[in-house]
């Protein structure tokens, strides 16, 4: 029997049924970061990776997984949340590893050191930057990059800039590859140079990239080198929440005033500063929590970040980067050697 269908029925029946296929892609969309966070932890644990660190071999891996599979174009919703969404919650856990109290006790002049430094590596990167005539934007990210606290501030500064997050994942791949050869290259060094241990861990604080990078060439000065090496890297982390700030401003007199574009404000930033001075003033004083909830935590937080980095790597196409991105890489270089002379004076 032949059946015929009225015009409501056929336009429900020609209409995709979209109930569960979003929420399944999108869960999609968060296991592939997984799956790559988890291969790039993995990777960090093969001798000559370790250096490197998880964020690192991640975002790898994860370019390379673009390069030969492709962007999984329906994955995206997931991908972006994890880029994003994760990130953002990544970097406010990661206020808890910011001990302003500490910083505090020091006094100012480990701090006015450490904003010298970001002056001058944001300076000279965007005046080298210039005269190679090379893209302006990942310059700048860059800069930040090398002269705060890398991944963490390129991340945090990138939706200020408005900058593309391949832009902001191929900064975050090149401060960690040219991080990793400057903390060796301080560890052989070190024998040579003359300098006591706390001398030596304050220029590693005030001239690398990374925390990781700063832990890695500290850590053979022992442990008074060490700890001098991680406080003066903390300052400069602390120095990233006015950065933001100072950025803010500038982009909204650099496009507000003359487009009428709005540059949000990270809200994100606000959650950073309060789990900052939740962790330095709050715990252990007025709430006590065991060191092995505190270790899962900063565990979590690790792996948040990680998970980030591999999401923002599949947004990597290197084909259409591989002649942006060969400036600015040999200005930071420029830059990062510069800035080494300079800490080294300074200590």
């Amino acid at each position: 029997m032949e059946t015929h269908m009225t015009g409501t029925d056929k336009l429900i029946a020609a209409t995709p049924d979209h109930t569960s296929k979003p929420l399944w892609i999108w869960t999609k969309g968060i296991l592939l970061p997984l799956l790559l966070a988890f291969t790039g932890i993995g990777l960090a644990y093969v001798p000559g990776f370790a250096e490197a660190g998880p964020l690192a071999c991640a975002i790898v891996i994860a370019v390379g997984y673009r390069q030969v599979f492709g962007y999984p174009e329906e994955l995206r919703p997931g991908i972006q949340f994890v880029g994003k969404k994760l990130l953002r919650v990544a970097i406010v856990l990661f206020g808890l590893k910011l001990n302003v109290a500490v910083i505090f006790d020091q006094g100012l002049g480990l701090l006015l050191r450490d904003a010298a430094v970001i002056g001058f590596s944001i300076g000279v990167m965007m005046i080298i930057s210039r005269w190679l005539q090379a893209d302006r934007g990942l310059s700048l990210l860059l800069g930040i990059g090398t002269g705060v606290c890398g991944a963490a501030a390129i991340a945090a500064v990138s939706p200020i800039l408005k900058a593309k997050r391949e832009e902001t994942a191929m900064a975050i791949g090149l401060i960690a590859l040219v991080g990793t050869v400057f903390a060796v290259g301080y560890t052989l060094l070190r024998p040579y140079l003359g300098l006591s241990a706390e001398a030596y861990g304050m220029w590693a604080g005030l001239s690398l990239h990374e925390i990781a990078h700063v832990a890695l060439a500290g850590a053979p000065a022992g442990q008074d080198g060490l700890a001098m090496a991680l406080l003066a890297k903390l300052g400069r982390v602390m120095l990233l929440v006015p950065l933001c700030f100072i950025l803010m401003w500038w982009m909204r007199r650099r496009e507000g005033a003359d487009s009428g574009s709005k540059v949000d404000f990270p809200w994100f930033l606000l959650g950073f500063i309060a789990m900052s001075l939740f962790g330095s003033f709050v715990l252990g004083n007025l709430i006590v929590i065991p060191s092995v909830v505190l270790d899962h935590v900063s565990v979590v937080t690790s792996f948040l970040l990680t998970m980030a980095m591999a999401a923002m790597g599949l947004e990597v196409n290197l084909r259409d980067l591989r002649t942006k991105a060969m400036r600015p890489l040999v200005a930071m270089v420029m830059t990062s050697v510069l800035l080494t002379g300079l800490t080294y004076w300074m200590v």
